[in-house]
């Protein structure tokens, strides 16, 4: 595998809370292969700049992906997160 890729691990975040919102620190960390603590970081990042919005579910979290907001980079700030989801979604189905 090579080591870099075009999305940054925000984005890996961002896209596998959209696809299941009630996914664990741990599971998100071994699908993006970073660590727990590296996952806590970018989901307060996320969190902060409210592109997820957590309730808590007992002791789990639930997180709503805040698709309508820009994205964050000058190139593409004038593309929602839903565009970005929405070329995945179509390229995964594809794949299947």
């Amino acid at each position: 595998m090579a080591h870099w890729t075009f999305l940054s691990n925000h984005a890996h975040v961002l896209l596998l809370l959209w696809e299941d919102p009630d996914l664990r620190v741990r599971e998100l960390a071994e699908r993006v292969g970073i660590t727990e603590r590296a996952v806590q970081r970018i989901t307060h990042d996320l969190i902060e700049d409210g592109y997820l919005e957590v309730t808590k579910d007992g002791r789990r979290n639930h997180y709503v992906v805040r698709d309508d907001l820009p994205l964050r980079h000058p190139i593409e700030a004038n593309a929602k997160v839903s565009c970005l989801i929405d070329i995945l979604k179509a390229t995964k189905r594809e794949s299947d």
